[in-house]
């Protein structure tokens, strides 16, 4: 009866974490535009980063907490299942296209910085407060080639919600508050539900990170992702799943390690390769049509079917 709670608190803070998240971003981008925010910068920040605010919440509470193999779990984890299942099931349903940019720039350098991290891990064993400022470094790095981008393609970067005329900034700002409440609650609840799922199976805590929370903190994408294919909208699909695993390395991580160390086991070298291999797997599967197609998506959850057997094994 206590593990069957335990997984109900875990929901229950999912649903805190996921729909936080959304008020968070939407009070704040409403707020930045009514004050004159230029919309580029609105959707490059709040907008961007937004999607990666389930993963940063669970990730920090679970540094802060001492449940360090959930932070980096989390991570690379969501990575894979955002690469594997997302992008596989998406493309399963209708074919994606993917821009030229993707496959020149942001797929190449989603690796080299997914190498980096375990390089950086596996270094001392812990990705320290000086590695948090060099990921923060690409983080601004990367922030940079996105103003470019929105230079050059105006339909590149997701347009924030607009404020209308009779919302009160007294309610954008309750949006914001209550949005951060439920995130931090949220991922408090997540944290310690899924650490007591952990004992009380014998599960490592880098399993249930790897698995349950990556899958809960990945919720949005996928309902986002398979709905846009449903509905024939899929084309930004692919540039926003890699858009999302640059965040959540470069700015989950290196905002938890900024606030505090984060231990890197040497089990993750191995979820760190299959991280790599998916994102590779994606680079081959889209460089000949421009297009991530049926057999590929195949292909990919075939791929992560075997990656969640090498797991419970």
């Amino acid at each position: 009866m206590g593990m069957v709670l335990q997984f109900l608190l875990l929901v229950l803070g999912f649903v805190l974490l996921i729909k936080g998240a959304d008020w968070f971003v939407e009070g704040a981008s409403k707020i930045a535009d009514k004050f004159g925010i230029p919309q580029i910068v609105i959707g490059l920040t709040i907008v961007a980063m937004g999607t990666s605010l389930p993963e940063a919440a669970v990730s920090i509470s679970a540094a802060l907490k001492g449940n360090a193999e959930i932070t980096i779990g989390n991570v690379v984890g969501s990575n894979i299942l955002n690469v594997l299942i997302i992008l596989g099931l998406t493309s399963v349903i209708r074919a994606v296209a993917v821009k030229k940019n993707t496959i020149r720039i942001e797929i190449p350098f989603t690796i080299g910085i997914t190498a980096l991290l375990a390089f950086l891990g596996l270094a001392d064993n812990q990705i320290n407060r000086p590695e948090g400022a060099i990921l923060w470094g690409f983080m601004i790095v990367y922030l940079l080639y996105l103003v470019w981008v929105s230079k050059t393609d105006k339909d590149a970067i997701e347009e924030a919600p607009t404020a209308k005329e009779e919302e009160s900034v007294l309610k954008m700002i309750l949006m914001v508050l209550v949005g951060s409440g439920m995130i931090v609650l949220g991922s408090d609840i997540s944290v310690d539900a899924a650490t007591a799922i952990a004992t009380g199976f014998g599960m490592s805590e880098r399993l249930v990170g790897l698995t349950i929370v990556a899958l809960g903190t990945s919720l949005p994408e996928l309902v986002t992702s398979c709905t846009a294919a449903v509905k024939g909208k899929a084309d930004i699909a692919v540039g926003n799943i890699v858009g999302s695993n640059i965040f959540n390395i470069l700015f989950v991580v290196g905002t938890a390690a900024l606030i505090t160390p984060v231990p890197y086991i040497a089990n993750f070298m191995v979820d760190s390769i299959v991280a790599v291999a998916a994102m590779a797997l994606l680079l081959v599967c889209v460089i000949p049509r421009k297009r991530l197609g049926r057999v590929g998506g195949s292909v990919m959850l075939i791929g992560y079917m075997a990656y969640f057997v090498y797991l419970i094994q």
